[in-house]
């Protein structure tokens, strides 16, 4: 039989499951190892994700917050990208401000 036959089958017989209340119902210690197992599986064969710098902050982040919440986290302070004088209020070397 091929893989698609078998798939489908599958499938059908998983949907029936559902419905009839039978459908294994994961822990989330099982969910957790399942995990584990399928992402070991998926960085040896290449397949894993690759997270862009971007990416990876925002997962940091949303880690972050879920670990300790919104309340403990602590007050960055971002320095502005504009400049402080315009150009016309630069002065030239050796000239002191009036």
């Amino acid at each position: 039989m091929d893989e698609d036959k078998k798939r489908e089958i599958a499938r059908k017989g998983g949907i029936a499951a559902h419905r009839k209340g039978t459908a294994h119902k994961f822990t989330s210690e099982e969910a957790r190892e399942a995990g584990r197992k399928g992402g070991r599986s998926a960085h040896r064969q290449g397949r894993a994700h690759k997270f862009t710098p971007e990416e990876a902050r925002a997962a940091g982040r949303k880690g972050g917050m879920a670990s300790h919440g919104p309340e403990e986290t602590p007050e960055v302070s971002v320095p502005s990208q504009e400049p402080t004088q315009t150009p016309g209020e630069l002065l030239p070397a050796g000239a002191e401000e009036k």
